[in-house]
């Protein structure tokens, strides 16, 4: 019927008996016609030991960034090993591959690696006599001929890497059976997103939806990877696990079309982990903003949202803006550093805000988006602290405590909670 590949992530392959489930998935898929190629993480928790290791290893001091990919690239060469093992166990012919075998080639930046190249040629043999592959995620090859690692979550950019290069469609096993219009956990009426676009899921993925990691996304937007998100614990023989059409359950990320656009809001994403900085006073002139953001772009610190505000005497300005609260304690040490090239007055910081994020390709021809949004938070006595927008997403700041009342109020503001 056509080739697929298949991911499936750490809570998937936690255990053998959850291993053996996934290759009921394979079977399935198998029996369906199609040739599958398996990309697998890690057993759940297994890279947090190796990382530990290594950490122990150095005796908490540095270590070498080479010697330390080839270290926690060796959780995923476990998993496609004992998945071979339990396809073969059951009939079907498999074979484990790492990185480097197919090659999956990168850059050589240890840890987190860019995919340069994937030569597939090794993997379509292997088809050829009815084999199984199943890779090894998150490595690959660097330059120098070192195993290289893609960062956390880059067993999904594996998975959609190599879907581009066999020229297949590409379905994402997770523990969640697709994209929810937010997290059900917070809001129990949130529902399964049938469809979505490459866009709406970028937006949602970056402003702190957990599914899909941000890189794999936008590979498979650029070259255009049907991608499916589902979950690896419904039961692999059910009748909706595969349907004539091939559109199988989930929630597919594809290309917009005009039916999608009929829906303003697609969902709503949010961020418990963001820091306020205010610097304050400083002198509204060109130039300030540079000595302000440069410094933390230097010390590898991203910003998010930015607000301006000029002062009465027209003379001065305060910038307020966010970063990841991990960062907050180093943000403050280096504007403390260059406050004589800044000039400001004084700094306030706050880490106790949320960001909530609506995220709709709608947004692009509907108004009055950003007005119900405010609207429905000021009626809940909700004030926002900061705000930032794109084509297809509002993004505002709020104090965190009130942040699963604006998720459920918005949800229902923009009726995702209808079926």
């Amino acid at each position: 019927m056509g080739r697929l590949v298949m991911k499936f992530g750490g809570t998937s392959v936690a255990d053998v008996d959850r291993i053996r489930n996934v290759a009921r998935h394979v079977a399935r898929e198998v029996a369906a016609g199609h040739q599958v190629c398996v990309v697998v993480s890690a057993m759940a928790g297994k890279t947090n030991e190796l990382v530990a290791l290594c950490e122990d290893a150095a005796g908490g001091g540095a270590y070498d960034a080479a010697e330390y990919d080839a270290v926690v690239a060796s959780g995923e060469q476990v998993t496609s090993g004992l998945l071979a093992i339990v396809l073969q166990h059951m009939g079907i012919p498999a074979r484990s591959w790492a990185g480097w075998q197919i090659p999956v080639e990168t850059d050589d930046a240890h840890g987190r690696a860019r995919i340069a190249a994937i030569a597939p040629a090794a993997l379509e043999e292997q088809w050829e006599n009815g084999v199984v592959n199943v890779v090894a995620g998150f490595q690959g090859i660097g330059a120098g001929g070192r195993v290289t690692t893609l960062g956390r979550g880059g067993s999904d950019t594996s998975a959609v890497a190599l879907a581009a290069a066999l020229k297949a469609r590409c379905d994402i096993y997770t523990d969640v059976d697709g994209i929810y219009t937010t997290d059900p956990r917070i809001e129990p009426k949130a529902r399964r997103i049938g469809r979505i676009t490459y866009e709406e899921m970028l937006e949602l993925a970056s402003q702190g939806a957990k599914v899909l990691q941000t890189r794999s996304v936008e590979l498979a937007m650029v070259h255009g990877v049907p991608l499916r998100v589902r979950s690896s614990f419904d039961a692999p023989d059910s009748p909706d696990q595969v349907r004539d059409d091939g559109s199988g359950p989930g929630t597919l990320v594809c290309k917009e079309d005009a039916d999608m656009e009929q829906q303003v809001v697609s969902g709503i994403a949010f961020a418990k982990d963001e820091a306020q900085v205010a610097v304050r006073g400083v002198r509204d002139k060109p130039g300030v903003a540079a000595s302000i953001f440069g410094p933390l772009a230097d010390a590898g610190i991203s910003v998010d949202m930015i607000v301006q505000n000029v002062s009465a005497d027209g003379q001065h300005a305060n910038l307020t803006f966010t970063v990841a609260r991990g960062d907050l304690r180093r943000a403050l040490d280096v504007l403390q550093t260059h406050r004589d090239d800044i000039g400001y007055e004084e700094i306030a910081a706050a880490d106790d805000v949320a960001k909530v994020s609506i995220v709709g390709i709608g947004m692009r021809s509907h108004a009055g988006v950003a007005s119900r949004m405010f609207r429905t938070l000021s009626q809940k006595g909700i004030n926002i602290e900061a705000i930032t927008t794109s084509e297809i997403k509002l993004s505002v700041l709020i104090h965190e405590d009130y942040l699963e009342l604006a998720i459920r109020a918005l949800h229902e503001a923009f009726g995702l909670d209808a079926a």
